[in-house]
């Protein structure tokens, strides 16, 4: 059912405690009979995980961190209210019994289900929880698949409702999760509303809402409120209410890279008691071709180019939802419309989607299941599984955010590569029972069987959707990112994306804690930091094993400028017109801990390179150039937004001093949502050896430098193709820096002489709005500084640059 928000305006009220935790060796405490007050008791944090609390408590460590799972946790709190209640626990992980008073009220088996339980209170009554060991439950002897994960331990899981997280070494930090990890809230027993079943759909015109409501007691009036619009709901069966509000003319909900995700507001009026239900959007979701030749989505009928990265839990030590907000706004301003909750991790709070909703952000789902043999032929592993997607599914009714409802990671992948046949690995719950379950609840979602799937064998390239790790883990050359033809890639582009100098500090890699931060495969005799040092070589040229013992901040400089550039090129030759790719989503968003990690954001919420590449790479406005070889360079210019856009395109050919080879502008008028490309010689009207493929002679250009500005003459975006290795040897560049006076956001101009890559913009006081772009010979740029009252210190420096330039009040 869709939830209820609050009841005339009162939220339902969360368990305050005084909560308190203690430890004992497994089946110590039968019950809480057993309690003991003389028991090592300490304050916790409730919603929270005992790791939380212990941490709070200086008895345990997030950088070593000591298992839980060994223990039982015993979680005790009186309870303030009296009489007829209602107790919903949101999540409780993973093993799970509840007593009130020393009676047993619930047993969960599974940290992603929701609980609900009603008791009449005395006063003071007791609320005691207790989380049984996951280790002895893990030990247990159980039945082994057919195949089992190198990746994930131990191979029991399978049987476990549990997060994976924590189970895979050299993934994610080994953080045991236990707790009652999402709220626990108690409300008095009511008449009133009990279920709602709510649809919001949407024909491209007008808007519907469909309820079906199952009340208590006998209304004399139910009315369904959208949109400033209402109904009144008829009984059809008793207690049931049903009908349709029609919303001709509704403003409909678009990802924020192709339109304004309009929301509306939805509630029920019971006999004059409001009861608010939330926000919703309305949109269309569709295949624009079939999924077998790769995943492809239209919103409202457009198909949009999906790009983002893998959702991580934004604490991975308590699980709260305090960085969530902050995570979902830095996604959404380096232009990301889709976030993917991988099969690896936990299901989001309620929160994440209402922060989706709000940014237009789509969000894929898995469910969660990853890499192993699961017992689907078990009636209570498939009843259990039944109830988590029905959940789940529920508490998201009314979100437009989510799209894609897949089947879980790699499952199908996994025993693909290990050799088994098609009737092995493609299970019928992916194929056939799940989509099913999502059609009684939310038809309008695309279900996707698993991740990756569609093809001969899963992880075929171009089929459905992929996990491409051609570019990044496998160290093909960047021309490979189409060679593959990529249908839509729901993993890509991994690395160990190097920190920022404020976040990494000290740390370099000659600390001998330094490898524990880069993330590696288990098994696999290299790590992702010999990846991203691959790409250093291949794109200037050096050798970065000798750098990283010599000159450590150059290496890790030159690291970082890789991650940026190869993430930039292979998501514009991703969007070019003729590309078959549909979405690419980058693994990670966020560190999960401290290190060089998979997220183009670290541990402490601050972007790396990386994420400033995919802001410049993501933009909806966007020129991008692609080398097609004897045939030149192509100027590739999109426009997503909803109205039509007049530019004016600038391609200029020069060395790195800016002496002009070639150069061509001409205006242009782009349509909504269309894209154009130009060839090199359409602009030019003469041949010119854009690409250094005919090599006639001499190459005469060290760069291409596409420019797109409006009808103002602002920039509003750049490309840069380099026929040979970049140019990166330090010289006299004649690098600048100078505050723009008058701006209303505190605002540097960047400019240089020569050809200047890779230009960095650091503060330790502020988050500049772009950093790790290149500026042509002769030109500059516009760095901002959003949310500063007066330009703030700090650095500005160029990889082939001798100088760095200080910039600020005191510079």
């Amino acid at each position: 059912m869709a939830r209820i928000r609050s009841i005339d305006g009162v939220v339902p009220q969360a368990v305050d405690g005084p909560w308190r935790l203690t430890l004992t060796p497994p089946g110590a405490w039968t019950g809480p009979g057993d309690l003991s007050d003389t028991a090592d008791w300490i304050p916790a944090p409730v919603p929270g995980t005992a790791a939380a609390a212990l941490r709070d408590a200086g008895l345990w460590s997030e950088a070593t961190p000591t298992p839980i799972h060994d223990q039982d946790v015993w979680y005790r709190s009186p309870l303030a209210r009296s009489g007829p209640i209602r107790l919903r626990f949101e999540g409780l992980a993973t093993l799970a019994e509840v007593w009130l008073d020393g009676v047993p009220v619930l047993v969960s088996r599974s940290m992603f289900e929701a609980h609900e339980v009603e008791a009449d209170l005395r006063p003071g009554t007791e609320l005691a929880l207790c989380f049984r060991s996951l280790k002895a439950e893990l030990d247990r002897p159980s039945k082994r698949g057919r195949w089992r994960p190198r990746m994930i331990t131990p191979g029991s899981l399978r049987h476990v409702r549990t997060s994976l997280l924590g189970f895979m070494p050299g993934w994610c930090p080994e953080i045991d999760l236990v707790g009652p990890f999402r709220p626990i809230t108690v409300e008095p027993q009511h008449l009133g509303l009990m279920e709602a079943d709510l649809r919001a759909i949407y024909d491209g015109d007008a808007g519907r809402l469909s309820a079906r409501l199952r009340i208590s007691g006998h209304p004399a009036s139910v009315t369904l409120r959208c949109d400033g619009r209402a109904i009144v709901l008829t009984e059809s069966a008793p207690g049931l209410y049903a009908g349709t509000l029609s919303l001709p003319g509704i403003a409909p909900w678009w990802p924020h890279t192709h339109g304004t995700p309009h929301l509306h507001a939805v509630s029920v009026e019971v006999d004059g008691t409001t009861i608010d239900l939330g926000r919703t959007g309305f949109r269309t979701l569709s295949l624009t071709r079939p999924f077998a030749e790769g995943l492809a989505l239209a919103v409202n009928g457009v198909p949009v180019f999906c790009r983002g990265a893998n959702w991580t839990p934004s604490d991975l030590v308590g699980l709260g939802t305090e960085e969530c907000g902050t995570l979902v706004d830095l996604a959404r301003e380096a232009g990301m419309n889709m976030l993917r909750v991988p099969g690896t991790t936990l299901y989001p709070a309620s929160e994440f989607y209402d922060l989706c909703d709000a940014a237009g952000i789509l969000v894929w789902q898995d469910l969660m299941l990853a890499n192993f043999d699961y017992t689907h032929d078990a009636a209570d592993f498939t009843d259990a599984l039944a109830r988590e997607v029905t959940g789940v599914l529920d508490r998201v009714q009314l979100a437009p955010s989510l799209a894609v409802i897949c089947g879980g990671s790699e499952v199908w992948q996994q025993a693909a590569m290990l050799g088994a046949p098609r009737t092995v690995w493609a299970d019928a719950f992916g194929s056939e029972t799940l989509p099913g379950l999502v059609a009684d609840t939310r038809p309008d979602l695309v279900v996707v069987p698993n991740s990756p799937s569609g093809g001969d064998l899963p992880f075929s390239p171009s089929a459905g959707c992929t996990h491409y790790y051609g570019v990044g883990a496998y160290r093909r050359p960047l021309e490979d990112a189409r060679r593959a033809e990529v249908g839509f890639a729901s993993e890509c582009l991994a690395f160990a994306n190097l920190p920022e100098p404020a976040t990494l500090g000290q740390r370099r890699p000659a600390d001998p804690l330094w490898t524990r931060g880069i993330p590696r495969d288990r098994g696999a005799d290299w790590d992702f930091e010999q990846v991203r040092d691959h790409y250093v070589g291949l794109l200037y040229g050096v050798d970065p094993a000798p750098l990283r013992a010599d000159d450590p901040e150059r290496y890790l400089e030159l690291g970082r400028a890789a991650v940026a550039e190869v993430m930039e090129q292979t998501f514009a030759e991703w969007r070019r017109a003729r590309s078959p790719t549909a979405g690419g989503l980058v693994w990670f968003l966020r560190d999960l801990g401290p290190g060089t990690g998979w997220g183009v954001i670290d541990w402490t919420q601050a972007p790396k390179s990386g994420w400033y590449a995919l802001k410049r790479a993501f933009r909806p406005v966007q020129i991008t150039l692609s080398d097609e070889g004897l045939g030149g360079l192509y100027i590739h210019v999109h426009n997503e937004t909803a109205g039509p856009v007049d530019l004016r395109v600038a391609l200029t050919f020069a060395d790195r001093t800016g002496k002009v080879a070639a150069r061509a502008e001409r205006g242009i008028t782009l349509d909504p949502r269309a894209s154009l490309t130009l060839s090199s010689a359409e602009m030019l009207g003469r041949f010119f050896d854009a690409t250094d493929s005919y090599r006639f002679g001499p190459r005469i250009h060290d760069v291409a430098h596409a420019r797109l500005t409006d009808t103002d003459g602002a920039v509003v975006a750049e490309s840069f193709h380099f026929p040979g290795t970049r140019p990166v040897t330090p010289e006299a560049i004649g690098l600048r820096v100078e505050p723009v006076a008058g701006a209303s956001v505190p605002t540097l101009r960047v400019g240089t002489d020569h050809l200047a890559l890779g230009v960095t913009v650091r503060s330790s006081a502020a988050r500049p709005c772009d950093s790790g772009f290149h500026l042509a010979p002769g030109s500059d740029r516009l760095v901002r500084f959003p949310g500063c009252q007066r330009l703030p210190q700090g650095m500005v420096a160029a990889l082939n640059s001798r100088e760095s330039v200080r910039f600020g009040h005191d510079a």
